[in-house]
């Protein structure tokens, strides 16, 4: 006789929705884009495509699909913190969104691509560790967009 683990939903699976966090991801990142564009250009349009040596030349055009890409990427990992938080309540999960904002800002912004930066050679490479405090903030509302367009689509796709 063969046993079966279920999960409280009876099917194994988690409910965090991922289409809702990489809808909630790509609006995040395109709103912290334009920030960065606005407050500092060069770190789109050279330090972030110089993550994959897509720069020098500067690219805004490069910079904001990488940018976007990764802001998709973090919107899933972000619905399976929702699942995993069991957060339910929308202003609870728009500040878990700016939370997670936050721990990437850490993580990434900080810690990982100024070393990432330095072995690919880029000329963009900033010291380490790069706790900017522009940065923080372009994570935080990429954080709180993120949770605030989770919440509004998780129940519509």
């Amino acid at each position: 006789m063969a046993t079966q683990t279920e999960s409280a939903t009876g099917t194994g699976e988690l409910d965090g929705n991922w289409r809702a966090g990489v809808i909630g991801g790509v609006a995040g990142a395109l709103v912290m884009g334009a920030l960065v564009l606005a407050m500092n250009a060069p770190t789109l349009a050279v330090a972030i495509p110089s993550l994959y040596t897509l720069a020098p030349p500067p690219s805004p055009g490069l910079g904001m699909v990488v940018h976007v890409s990764h802001g998709a990427v973090l919107g899933v990992v972000f619905a399976a913190l929702v699942d995993m938080s069991g957060v339910r309540t929308p202003t609870k999960r728009v500040g878990l969104g700016i939370a997670w904002g936050v721990a990437t800002w850490i993580g990434l912004a900080a810690l990982v691509m100024p070393l990432w930066l330095s072995a690919v050679g880029s000329p963009a490479s900033p010291p380490f560790p790069n706790f900017a405090p522009p940065s923080l903030l372009w994570h935080a509302v990429y954080g709180a967009v993120l949770g605030a367009v989770y919440v509004a689509t998780e129940d519509a796709v």
